[in-house]
């Protein structure tokens, strides 16, 4: 039995969790700060470092308090160390490295969007009770085509394994969970933008608009969501007329109907969803053609969680004859098991970080 605690401050989540053999999660411990950031709508670097430094130790403290267990006990600490905002790894790197030196732990560093990925794997199973093997959902089969998108992301790579990936397709522009906020913000639906946009379009008529599907090249694997962005921006204001400064729109987001609003969430929802799941039709056959089928097709990241991309993507699933793997809900945000999961992986194969392990805000597979 290996027990590893991850430690994941890669954004706006300052989370903790002790997570047994790769997959099974005994603590899940995470201290938001939407109340921080929402009169930004959008996460402010600063503000969201310095709520890290208040919360970090408290969370460890927590998650181990809920596994039961201490440091000692532990095969390993892991840190989520890229990429993200390059003052809130700092954080979680900074506390990873003490706790390692002073426990005589090994250090694990994980590459957070790896660890979406790796979050489909993941099961509760909290201390004294008994897994239950009907809803375990096992290990991920390879080769496997992986989506992961959130705030940040919006990227398909080709799985040989749960370290070794090539990225073969991501956004030009905007990630499809920014997107989605910024859609939001048009709205004026409130924040975290994403979740709140999904239960709005549930309400609402997805023809009610044909906003733009971004396609790219006809082979293209690359996302674009930038003129999805300004569509709606245009659907509910109009056209501005003049430039710069002085340019005025023709209406506000005060002269719709609540019905309408809700026709421009369904409405964007489906267009981003579309273009999401046309991008995996052409990414699996994309790996088909080149001898890899993929076995499986795994999705991670913040909008994992949005009700019509899970429905679509087990749609998609069911006609191709694929096994579609999507993290329980608890682990599509940002959270610390998937990395703590991830980071038994790299202990299995002796993968270990000195205490010089560094923070890399960008890059990553």
């Amino acid at each position: 039995m290996t027990l590893i605690l991850g430690l994941e401050t890669s954004c706006d989540e300052t989370a903790a969790s002790v997570v047994r053999d790769g997959r099974y999660v005994i603590s899940n411990v995470v201290a938001t700060q939407h109340d921080l950031h929402e009169r930004y709508r959008g996460v402010v670097p600063e503000i969201a470092s310095r709520a890290h430094l208040q919360n970090i130790n408290p969370v460890i403290h927590e998650a181990l308090e809920q596994a039961g267990v201490t440091l000692h006990d532990l095969d390993a600490i892991a840190v989520g160390h890229r990429p993200g905002l390059i003052g809130s790894l700092l954080v979680g790197v900074s506390a990873a490295k003490t706790l390692a030196w002073s426990a005589g732990k090994p250090l694990i560093g994980v590459d957070h969007v790896q660890a979406h990925l790796h979050a489909a794997t993941m099961i509760a199973t909290p201390p004294g009770t008994t897994q239950d093997t009907d809803k375990d959902p096992g290990p991920l089969d390879f080769p496997a085509l992986g989506l992961v998108v959130s705030g940040g992301h919006s990227s398909i790579y080709q799985m040989r394994s749960a370290t070794d990936l090539t990225l073969i397709g991501s956004t030009i522009d905007d990630a499809v969970g920014e997107a989605y906020d910024k859609a939001a913000v048009i709205l004026n639906v409130g924040y975290p933008g994403g979740p709140k946009l999904d239960k709005l379009a549930q309400q609402g008529n997805p023809g009610s608009h044909d906003l733009p599907r971004s396609m790219l090249g006809k082979d293209s694997l690359d996302f674009s969501f930038s003129g999805l962005k300004t569509a709606v921006l245009y659907t509910v204001r109009g056209h501005p007329k003049g430039r710069g400064a002085a340019a005025k729109f023709e209406r506000s987001i005060d002269d719709l109907t609540e019905q309408q609003v809700a026709d421009i969430a369904a409405a964007f929802q489906a267009a981003a969803v579309d273009a999401v799941t046309a991008k995996l039709k052409r990414a699996i056959k994309h790996m088909a053609e080149g001898g890899a089928a993929p076995k499986s097709l795994v999705i991670g990241g913040g909008v994992s969680a949005n009700s019509l991309l899970r429905t679509r993507v087990a749609q998609l699933g069911e006609q191709l004859d694929i096994a579609v793997r999507i993290p329980a809900f608890a682990y599509c945000l940002d959270n610390a098991a998937m990395i703590a999961g991830l980071a038994h992986v790299h202990h299995e194969s002796g993968n270990f970080a000195d205490l010089d392990l560094p923070a890399i805000a960008s890059g990553s597979v």
